[in-house]
């Protein structure tokens, strides 16, 4: 009898199959949670289309982490453990995926860890696997490591992919058949001369992602919204950070409609609502001569200077809302090329990696926020009274950036 395999229809890849043990292991309670994630939190009040699950996410890892571990010509069996590990390597995320976890005081593969080697779910996957291998491949370890969580990982690839695609921001359609097609395993990684110019594309993808998704104004402000009001509730002792793997998206919204604390309430409320603050000062990172040390700043003086800022403006310090973009890490730029059996880092072959590495601080920025109703109170504000900030660049030409053009 010809064995019979499930297939899930991907808006990304088409139809992607699934053995019966995948099956078993997407049916888990811990697995179907993930349906109820959005992937990219709380982006939908800026990009309506961005409604798609870390369910989506993770099955579409798993399909990458197979094509890649088929083509690096691994066993059976280890093309079936990157499999498992693609599609469990999320399992832990927080309600609104990366939202949540920028209060916990641990990252989420420690949740996922969690749920991997600690609940029902170990049971089932110890029938088969290994739960501190699939737990260490999906930290980066291991031989397999790197095809989860490396430098030019599957995980990279397929968000890049389905976050394009679902906010039709066309930035994120890379050539990942490309890419996969000219990796080898060595000591991690290496990527062939051959696809450079693709790893290039996904680099420069990335580069504009982010201003334009990952850390676009709006997603900011809604973001730190959402935080504030979290970490109210944890502080308070109603969430234990601990559980967030047990929680939805909706059950954290039903909770803070829920809240005693009238600030969580409003802010759940502001949220439902889109009555988002506005951006009242903004000075770009380039600005600086050393940016870098805007990320030292921690949020003990941030919160200091949102208070005093409140203060001076007569305002409720909860509604005061400093924010800098997230540091613009690209690992990938690390990623090893192999020219004639040398090996040489990417920045060094590629041109335009070059010229990205030294165009990462051109487009984040700090901002300070207020609710649109106070904006018009603010048109002089000036944020290096409250914060020790770096020194200004004053001989800089800010109007077109040198090594933005390289880039074309």
């Amino acid at each position: 009898m010809t064995k019979k395999y499930k297939f899930i229809r991907d808006s990304v890849y088409g139809d992607i199959n699934l053995n019966e043990f995948e099956v078993k292991v997407m049916d888990m309670p811990q697995f179907q949670r993930i349906r109820r994630i959005k992937q990219l939190g709380l982006i939908n009040l800026i990009y309506p289309g961005a409604n798609h699950s870390r369910f989506e996410h993770c099955v579409g890892t798993m399909y990458l982490a197979s094509k890649l571990a088929t083509k690096l010509n691994l066993s059976k069996d280890e093309i079936e453990l990157a499999r498992i590990s693609g599609l469990l390597h999320d399992i832990g995320h927080g309600p609104f995926s990366h939202v949540s976890e920028g209060v916990l005081s641990f990252p989420h593969e420690e949740l996922t860890k969690f749920v991997i080697e600690q609940t029902s779910m170990h049971d089932l996957l110890d029938e088969k696997f290994d739960t501190k291998e699939i737990g260490d491949i999906i930290q980066g370890k291991g031989k397999l490591g790197p095809i989860i969580s490396g430098e030019l990982d599957v995980d990279r690839m397929d968000y890049l992919l389905r976050d394009s695609h679902n906010t039709g921001v066309a930035y994120g359609v890379i050539d990942y058949e490309r890419i996969i097609s000219n990796l080898t395993l060595e000591d991690g990684l290496v990527l062939d001369i051959k696809g450079v110019q693709a790893a290039e594309g996904a680099l420069v993808s990335r580069y504009f992602m982010y201003p334009s998704v990952y850390q676009h104004h709006t997603t900011r402000i809604v973001n730190t919204m959402f935080r504030r009001a979290l970490k109210r509730e944890i502080n308070s002792g109603k969430i234990n950070e601990n559980d967030m793997y047990k929680y939805d998206d909706s059950d954290i919204i039903s909770l803070f409609r829920q809240s005693d604390d009238e600030i969580v309430r409003d802010m759940i409320n502001r949220l439902d609502n889109r009555i988002i603050p506005k951006r009242v000062k903004t000075i770009r990172l380039d600005n600086f001569k050393n940016p870098e040390k805007l990320y030292k700043i921690d949020q003990k003086n941030l919160r200091k200077a949102e208070e005093e800022i409140a203060e001076d403006y007569n305002m409720d310090k909860n509604y005061v809302f400093i924010n800098i973009a997230e540091y613009p890490r690209f690992s990938e730029m690390k990623t090893q090329v192999n020219v004639d059996n040398k090996l040489y880092p990417l920045t060094e072959i590629s041109n335009i990696i070059g010229a990205l590495s030294k165009a990462r601080f051109n487009i984040p920025d700090i901002s300070v926020y207020v609710p649109i109703e106070e904006k018009e109170r603010f048109g002089k504000l000036k944020l290096e009274h409250y914060l020790d900030l770096p020194e200004v660049d004053r001989e800089k030409f800010h109007g077109i950036h040198y090594d933005q053009i390289k880039l074309f």
